[in-house]
């Protein structure tokens, strides 16, 4: 029996959206005030979709707790409280979207997680906007 089992984390970061090869006028266009030069900030809600047989020795699909471990270690200390596009290199040579964002939290997460699991992430910028990626 295919199952999801869902771990929801919340943590704070600052971004500009900003493509610097286009002029200011063509950014301030485009983006709006997500350009302020000064940046802006989100409280983001992380939620992290593993989907897999349950084993039947255990029980689960994943251990919560060894999934809420790697999602602190790996995602919120990574990110918390953090400009996106000065403090982070995985934004270096890309825009910092919340579509972007949760591709690369996607790409960290995956390699860490049992393989034979699919994993999904929707990633809230607010409590109305928010993107979902995964496989």
């Amino acid at each position: 029996m295919k199952t999801t089992i869902c771990r929801e984390a919340h943590f704070n970061a600052c971004h500009r959206m900003h493509n610097p090869n286009w002029s200011d006028q063509k950014n301030k266009e485009v983006f709006g005030i997500c350009n302020n030069a000064n940046y802006h900030g989100h409280n983001f809600i992380l939620i992290v979709k593993i989907t897999g047989e349950i084993n039947p020795e255990t029980g689960y699909v994943m251990d919560m707790k060894v999934l809420g471990t790697i999602i602190k270690e790996q995602i919120e200390t990574r990110f918390d409280h953090k400009n996106l596009n000065l403090d982070c290199p995985e934004f270096k040579d890309k825009i910092a979207s919340t579509e972007n964002f949760a591709w690369v939290i996607f790409r960290i997460l995956k390699p860490l997680l049992p393989q034979e699991n699919k994993l999904a992430i929707t990633l809230y910028e607010t409590d109305k906007n928010y993107v979902e990626v995964g496989e």
